[in-house]
């Protein structure tokens, strides 16, 4: 039976450190790292200028990044999608690339609360001044009102990170 890789993509509220832990992930397990935001900002630079566009300009990523990820699964290569799956429904997308290929999968759970990843975002906007039109609180806020943690009744093999706040 061919050995297929194993996917690994990630929960958690923006700010919450996924790209972070996507590169660290992806070094650990020898994998092929994709990002959403260079995806998006290589194919679509100064369009993606709200959160309606990014929806936009991710649905039409999403059937070709599908078929690229499958098709490297199927060839035994793990693979760090640093693509947010933080609905049931992005959730679902994820589970059915894994399952049409029969391969294995970790969703990574990044559970922070929201003063936490408003600090970090606050640090993320220092570090990538590029970023700071998008990183604002109030774009967390409408972000945030879509957000639904992970439930095991989903099917996902959940790994799920908390950080206490020490502030």
């Amino acid at each position: 039976m061919k050995q297929t890789g194993t996917l690994y993509f990630f929960c958690g509220k923006m700010g919450a450190g996924k790209s972070t832990k996507s590169q660290q992930v992806a070094s650990e397990h020898l994998a092929v790292l994709m990002s959403e935001d260079e995806w998006l900002s290589m194919l679509y630079p100064e369009v993606i200028e709200s959160f309606e566009d990014y929806i936009t300009y991710s649905r039409q990523l999403k059937p070709l990044v599908k078929k690229h990820v499958q098709n490297i699964l199927s060839v035994g290569t793990n693979v760090v999608m640093d693509f947010p799956a933080n609905t049931r429904n992005q959730r679902k997308w994820f589970l059915d690339l894994v399952t049409e290929v029969d391969a294995d999968h970790q969703l990574i759970f990044l559970n922070l609360t929201n003063e936490q990843c408003l600090r970090q975002l606050a640090q993320r906007r220092n570090e990538q001044p590029e970023r700071a039109a998008f990183d604002t609180e109030a774009v967390f806020n409408q972000v945030t009102n879509y957000f639904e943690a992970p439930e095991a009744s989903e099917g996902l093999n959940i790994l799920e990170f908390s950080r206490k706040d020490s502030r």
